[in-house]
């Protein structure tokens, strides 16, 4: 009898101790699950210069749930118009780390590209990034990099269009980019090809980071071009005020690439609609932090593109617009 209750005690004793054991084993895992939900994820924002789109993409990804200083950070590095910087500061991003890289632009791309292997890369925006060997296919990227293309390459050659449109007459156009960037070479190659078959003698004017933007203008002065289409290079947004002022002082009709630049009162711009694109970035960033893997999927291709005409800029200059071009622009600056 006196055997059978010790064993009895011996049971319970094991059995107490048995829940005491699994409430902690439970307790831990409520933590460790807690500890998940508001793990802070680090997205690294690489970019020559901050721009609106970069606000869209965060806008979106809080619709998503992503809620700045709640369970996302941003870590920001600005090339600020340079972009020999690039790769220093994707190596910062890369040592933090961060979670995932944000980019703007061909240089930024590649320069995260080569710094890490293993950490997503959302491209925001790249010119062409199957040309500039940033994946080598846009429906199977592979690797740590997708997101999406500007056809900035393809619109450099419509810029020329819409000059030659509000022009006929030219006979000699200039083009400006910057060389630490390996779109501009693409971009420079497109342009003199369509502009040689047109009949038109082309200047290609690259700025780099030695000798500045002041010289880089001085070559397009002496070049005495009847038009200038300035390239699609995140590198010249911090400069669009110094830029959009020397086409205004020399006379010179200028297309642009980005809508800051007619909004600074630049002539014309042709661009694609950055905020949709990256909105569409934050989507895949969405999909990524959630455990979708970056080379499964597609880099997509920008389908929607904006006209802006600066009609003040247009009288300073003594050029009526035609009405076939005022109706297909999507804004007309006054």
């Amino acid at each position: 009898m006196i055997a059978g209750r010790a064993r009895a005690a011996c049971w319970r004793g094991f059995w107490v101790k048995a829940a005491l054991l699994a409430a902690l084993l439970m307790a831990a895992d409520h933590r460790t699950s807690a500890e998940e939900a508001t793990k802070m994820v680090r997205i690294g924002v690489l970019a020559s210069a901050e721009q609106h789109p970069i606000q869209s993409f965060k806008e979106r990804l809080r619709e998503l749930g992503w809620i700045e200083g709640k369970n996302v950070r941003f870590d920001y590095r600005w090339a600020e118009g340079d972009d020999t910087r690039q790769p220093a500061l994707a190596a910062e991003l890369v040592a933090l780390p961060v979670d995932l890289i944000l980019t703007w632009g061909t240089a930024a791309t590649l320069a995260a590209k080569r710094a890490t292997t293993t950490i997503p890369v959302v491209m925001g925006s790249a010119g062409d990034p199957v040309k500039a060997n940033i994946v080598s296919s846009l429906a199977r990227p592979g690797g740590n990099v997708t997101g999406f293309s500007s056809q900035s390459l393809e619109l450099e050659g419509k810029r020329l269009e819409i000059m030659r449109e509000l022009l006929p007459s030219i006979a000699r156009v200039a083009m400006l980019g910057n060389t630490p960037n390996p779109y501009i070479d693409l971009a420079m190659d497109s342009v003199e090809h369509l502009a040689t078959a047109a009949g038109l003698k082309f200047d290609a004017v690259k700025i780099d980071s030695a000798n500045g933007l002041g010289a880089g203008l001085d070559v397009v002065r002496e070049a005495h071009p009847d038009a200038v289409l300035v390239a699609a290079a995140t590198a010249f947004f911090p400069y669009r005020e110094a830029i959009v002022e020397f086409m205004a002082d020399n006379r010179l009709p200028a297309i642009y690439g980005f809508p800051e630049f007619a909004e600074a009162g630049g002539l014309i711009s042709y661009s694609t609609n950055f905020d949709e694109l990256f909105r569409q970035a934050a989507g895949y960033a969405d999909r990524i932090l959630r455990g979708a893997s970056p080379g499964e999927l597609p880099v997509q291709q920008a389908a929607i593109f904006r006209l802006l005409i600066n009609l003040t800029a247009a009288k300073a200059l003594g050029l009526t617009v035609p009405r076939m071009i005022l109706g297909r622009a999507d804004e007309l600056i006054e």
